[in-house]
């Protein structure tokens, strides 16, 4: 079963439960999901909803940040509650473990030794980490202390 395939399975099994916070996420996500094959002209295929779904975690982990700025506590709840939904979808998160043992390898690899390097190591790093969900910013920073930046 492809990723599409059980988002729309769980759509029906969420309309049968009434369960509408979960409904309106899962519809959000196939909306996504449905652009992107638009503006593509194709079908996706899983690497590709993993991309999107991403993105669209991404998105709401800014939105909660300005939502809780503004002091708007009711919809950092929505929006975290979306998250904890979008992320049922992606594969497991990168350990802390395993970041740091992708950025020794990379630095290692690129022979990076000071800050101007930052950008060397980035492009190192991340494809050591596909197939697990890593945020880009948390790796940023990792690489900056590990360069002494």
């Amino acid at each position: 079963m492809t990723l599409t395939e059980k988002v729309n399975a769980d759509i029906a099994t969420a309309m049968k439960a009434k369960d509408s916070a979960r409904l309106s996420a899962l519809r959000m996500m196939k909306a996504a999901i449905m652009n992107k094959e638009v503006e593509k002209g194709r079908g996706l295929d899983d690497s590709e909803v993993v991309q999107v779904v991403t993105s669209l975690v991404k998105q709401r982990r800014d939105s909660i940040e300005q939502f809780a700025k503004a002091g708007r506590t009711d919809l950092v709840d929505k929006e975290s509650g979306e998250i904890t939904v979008l992320e049922a979808y992606l594969p497991p998160a990168a350990t802390p473990e395993e970041i740091d043992a992708a950025i020794a390898a990379a630095i290692a690899e690129t022979g990076a030794a000071s800050p101007r390097d930052i950008g060397k190591v980035m492009k190192a790093v991340m494809p050591k980490l596909a197939g697990k969900t890593a945020d880009g910013r948390a790796v940023n920073e990792a690489v900056r202390r590990k360069l002494g930046a």
